[in-house]
């Protein structure tokens, strides 16, 4: 299996309040990359973060089958993954892509957890992408940092979930984007992530960087930040790269 961790992918930009398909980030070579092992007419599977919610997967799926080809990634067939088509797991090893989508990371890890995906990625040998909440729970402890107002002062409020188990790095994405946010009257990481630190890394990436796992290597590439003990480092540049020792 080769694995592409992302923050954010692209694909899509709103226009008078709709969501219009273009192509994919090119950012820090992510779509060459991809280029290099796309099969021709990929069958790709879309595994929702939200089973319930059929007309955003439905409109999520309708972006994707339009911009991968976009980015000169022919699609075959690209199924979605939600309540109403539990099945297309069983057959998950006919697939070329997985795609774990972007939402509620709590609420896709129940959903990962109902649909036994981690039993089932043993059965898949090709390219998976984790987009944000999809990436997050790809780590084997994932790292829920709270986003919905309330989150952070429910002590009922699970932080560290079981994962995948695909990676043992614990990646928050968006990083340029909600590095300054406010929840809950608290600085988002200042106040909550940074005390959630001591003990533990977690890797903040920006737009455009991703890590890619291969034959037991993981690569980090573009701006990022390491985030430990409450204290931030810049790790990596826009279109550099480093190795990850996991």
């Amino acid at each position: 299996m080769r694995i592409y961790l992302t923050s954010h992918i692209g694909g899509s930009y709103q226009e008078n309040g709709i969501r219009l398909p273009m192509p994919l980030n090119p950012e820090n070579g992510l779509v060459d990359s991809l280029r290099k092992h796309w099969k021709d007419n990929a069958n790709v599977l879309l595994i929702s973060a939200d089973p319930e919610d059929a007309e955003k997967n439905n409109g999520t799926r309708n972006l994707f089958a339009a911009s991968f080809p976009m980015s000169g990634l022919s699609i075959g067939q690209m199924d979605m993954c939600d309540a109403r088509s539990l099945k297309l797991l069983d057959n998950i090893s006919a697939y070329d892509v997985l795609i774990l989508a972007g939402g509620h990371v709590p609420t896709q890890n129940r959903f990962f957890k109902r649909v036994r995906l981690k039993e089932r990625l043993p059965d898949f040998d090709g390219i998976l992408i984790g987009i944000s909440a999809g990436t997050m729970n790809s780590a084997e402890i994932v790292y829920a940092q709270p986003e919905l107002e309330g989150e952070s002062v429910d002590a009922q409020y699970e932080r560290f979930l079981s994962g995948l188990g695909l990676t043992k790095l614990m990646i928050i994405p968006h990083y340029q984007a909600i590095k300054e946010d406010i929840l809950d009257g608290r600085r988002l990481f200042e106040d909550i992530t940074y005390a959630d630190s001591y003990g533990r890394e977690f890797y903040a990436l920006e737009d455009g960087s991703y890590c890619l796992i291969e034959n037991g290597t993981t690569t980090l590439f573009g701006a990022a930040y390491l985030i430990k003990d409450a204290t931030l480092k810049r790790i990596c540049e826009k279109n550099q790269s480093i190795l990850i020792a996991t």
